[in-house]
């Protein structure tokens, strides 16, 4: 899919009406920024807008996150535990601690 962001005001009103005119290449709009699909009419679309607005326009290649494939087991057994926590207010620092979890530190440094 293609993330078109926008970060003016012409470029946000250009992305709305791209929306509205083609939305049979649009998945979702989220107000300045829309996903388009991958298809050559939304890449056409994508850079017809950043042809017009410049760098006002940011596009960007995404693919849909898979867990499974991309995070670790138990780091994803880790937010199935915290988020079944009988506190809610218990930060993850506390509640991992003494417990088989991963480290939060750890974490923030680990890249997928």
């Amino acid at each position: 899919m293609l993330l078109v962001i926008t970060y003016s005001r012409a470029a946000r009103q250009t992305l709305r009406n791209v929306c509205r005119s083609h939305e049979d290449c649009v998945v979702r709009q989220f107000g300045q920024a829309a996903l388009l699909d991958a298809t050559e009419f939304a890449a056409f679309q994508a850079l017809r807008l950043r042809e017009k607005h410049g760098t006002a326009v940011q596009v960007e290649w995404t693919e849909p996150f898979n867990e499974f494939e991309r995070v670790p087991e138990g780091v994803r057994e880790a937010a199935t535990a915290y988020e079944s926590r009988e506190q809610a207010a218990t930060p993850y620092e506390r509640f991992a601690s003494g417990r088989d979890l991963p480290d939060p530190e750890a974490m923030r440094e680990q890249e997928l």
